[in-house]
């Protein structure tokens, strides 16, 4: 059993999984997935209904943050019965996607176990998304859906809404989901199919704010002491956006020359201190409707990212099965 996360406060760093995992490890919470686990989960698998979870590249562009530029798709024919293809300007994490745990350090503790900025360069591959693709992700799926939770008019999916632990437990227990440990939990928020659908106009006003978890405390001491695996929704970045208020704001901390200003965000200590796997952007509209119609919120899962040794994120090409 792993240590609560109050008890991680003794760690070193504090609030940090480097010592229970070990120092050496590159995995982080997928560990949470022992074979024991995904073996009951494939007992999940009842009708053989199959969900694909991933929008189409280029599906949100412009991308929301502007940084990440349109894949460019090309086919080509060497003769007249062959076709070939190739992508330019392919950004891993421009639509439904993985972060590998090189993604986003800490400014006091560096990159997960330790690593300092200046080890995790272009020629560098320590802590890559290969480190997950070797094996794949697979285990319990459980949903819960944000969207149905607060229908009507008190639920905005252009506004900040900080989802909090409280939150998390209202619709666990409204859906009847119990954890047992190493679920891949998702979140449905409704707030990928509000933007696509939107016009171009309104895209721009609505990209970067969204109902996400809540920059608490509490919410990260929930993901760890449930042993969550992975956490993925379908919003820009799982957490609330933009963060309105932060257990985990640096005093003074000056926003970066460029790039997103990453104070006070749930991404550093899920990602650099724990080890916590996050998606962004899966598509989970059907997937929603099929647990709401039958009532069974869990479901066999698997996630295969891209073997790019070293990479930084990847489509997350997953599948739920029922």
């Amino acid at each position: 059993m792993p240590p609560k996360y109050d008890d991680l406060a003794s760690a070193n760093p504090p609030y940090s999984s480097w010592e229970y995992f070990g120092r050496d490890d590159q995995r982080g919470t997928i560990n949470f997935l022992t074979p024991a686990r995904v073996a009951a989960a494939a007992q999940l698998i009842r009708t053989g209904k199959q969900f694909g979870l991933d929008y189409a590249v280029n599906a949100f562009e412009p991308y929301p943050t502007g940084t990440r530029p349109a894949t460019e798709h090309h086919v080509f024919a060497n003769n007249e019965f062959h076709r070939d293809d190739w992508v330019d300007s392919f950004y891993l994490q421009s639509t439904t996607q993985v972060d590998s745990l090189r993604h986003i350090g800490h400014p006091s503790h560096g990159f997960y176990n330790g690593r300092p900025s200046s080890s995790n360069n272009a020629s560098s591959t320590d802590l890559g998304i290969h480190v997950w693709a070797e094996t794949g992700i697979a285990g319990r799926g459980v949903l819960l859906d944000i969207e149905r939770f607060f229908p009507g008019p008190d639920y905005h999916y252009e506004e900040t809404i900080p989802l909090d632990a409280s939150v998390l437990d209202a619709v666990a227990a409204e859906q009847g989901v119990t954890f047992s440990g190493g679920e891949i939990l998702l979140l449905h928020t409704g707030w990928a199919s509000h933007y696509l659908g939107a016009s171009a106009a309104d895209r721009a006003r609505i990209k970067n704010t969204s109902p996400g978890l809540a920059q608490r405390t509490e919410v990260v001491r929930w993901l760890w002491d449930h042993e969550i695996a992975l956490v993925a929704s379908d919003n820009l970045a799982v957490e609330a956006d933009p963060v309105v208020e932060s257990d985990f704001r640096i005093p003074g901390a000056q926003p970066p020359e460029r790039g997103t200003n990453h104070d006070g965000m749930l991404h550093r200590p899920l990602i650099a201190l724990l080890g916590m796997a996050m998606g962004e952007m899966w598509k989970l509209d059907e997937l929603a409707a099929d647990c709401a119609a039958d009532g069974r919120y869990d479901f066999f899962l698997t996630c295969k990212p891209l073997h790019l040794i070293g990479g930084v994120g990847s489509p997350a090409n997953a599948i739920a099965l029922k």
